[in-house]
């Protein structure tokens, strides 16, 4: 259960912690349980977050924002707090020194009883938290769990080479058409996955229709480059999208560009989909839960369902 509970808490913050893995936490204190995750590259891991959870839940504490801030206070002021305490953490806390503190050595000092591992980490630098955790006397099982596994894919991914994505939004019986379909969460949300993606792509017929501003106006983020993706290099350049400052935006009709990015998004409609379906690692389908009467879109697929996540609309995430 605990794993479960961190697994799930991960997944809300999916692609959100690039360049770093999406990692989730959780840990029963004084018969309590608290759960968390890593939610942005530079700030706390989902370790610290949940230790600092329940510490400050049976503590009066300072406002600590930083990781060492909370490494620093909890080793001085733990007192054998997390003795009797049981974790689950989805990735191997790491053991390295970064921008963040290790983890591990920050939990062999606070001795919690038991920590499960879903997954060993894959990067052979950052790995060895679960001896550290063995030497310290800490019960440790890693399970190299595949669900566990599903979470990281992406960062193992653009860590290595690149990762990308088709995110597709639709209703409940399938129409992708008629202006906005997605909730205004949902929207916030893709514009904080394009604040971290370094490239979006999108295809020419969908620009010269919708006339995109493919931004990130939502958040206030970083705008991505844009490839559009078209053979007809023929554009009215008073669509939105290219007067957005501060990127790039190229016009080609192969995918040779993307050899220059890590993580990259698709953004489509049918057409894009099917001719792009088995190019992709992954596809997000944002699934509105309304009905529309617009013809259904037409697509032949089998997915491998990730995860659904419900939020105001559904969250499907497949390979």
């Amino acid at each position: 259960m605990l794993l479960d509970l961190a697994i799930n808490e991960a997944w809300k913050y999916q692609f959100l912690t690039y360049p770093n893995p999406a990692v989730g936490a959780s840990i029963i204190v004084k018969n309590k349980l608290f759960v968390s995750a890593h939610k942005k590259a530079g700030e706390p891991h989902a370790e610290v977050n949940v230790l600092w959870e329940a510490f400050k839940f049976f503590h009066k504490t300072p406002s600590l924002k930083t990781s060492h801030e909370i490494h620093e206070y909890l080793l001085k002021n733990h007192n054998g707090f997390f003795n009797n305490s049981e974790m689950a953490v989805t990735l191997e806390p790491c053991s390295h020194v970064g921008k963040t503190p290790s983890c591990a050595n920050l939990l062999k000092y606070l001795k919690p009883k038991k920590v499960t591992i879903g997954y060993k980490d894959p990067i052979k630098e950052h790995s060895g938290g679960a001896e550290i955790l063995k030497n310290a006397g800490i019960d440790v099982e890693v399970l190299n769990n595949k669900e566990c596994f599903d979470l990281i894919e992406p960062f193992i991914k653009w860590n290595k080479k690149r990762f990308v994505f088709f995110k597709l939004a639709q209703t409940l019986n399938g129409v992708i058409t008629g202006g906005y379909i997605s909730s205004e969460s949902s929207l916030k949300w893709v514009h904080q996955i394009r604040d971290k993606i370094d490239l979006l792509i999108i295809g020419g017929n969908t620009v010269r229709i919708d006339r995109p501003t493919l931004d990130t106006r939502f958040i206030k983020g970083k705008n991505p480059d844009v490839l559009i993706y078209s053979k007809c290099k023929e554009f009215d350049k008073s669509i939105p999208l290219f007067s957005v400052k501060g990127r790039k935006v190229f016009i080609e009709d192969s995918l040779e560009r993307i050899k220059d990015y890590n993580f990259i998004m698709i953004e489509g409609g049918e057409k894009l989909y099917n001719e792009l379906k088995d190019f992709v690692d992954w596809k997000v389908f944002i699934v509105s839960p309304k009905m529309n009467m617009l013809e259904n879109f037409k697509i032949t697929d089998n997915l491998e369902i990730l995860h659904v996540e419900k939020r105001d609309d559904l969250i499907v995430w497949g390979r």
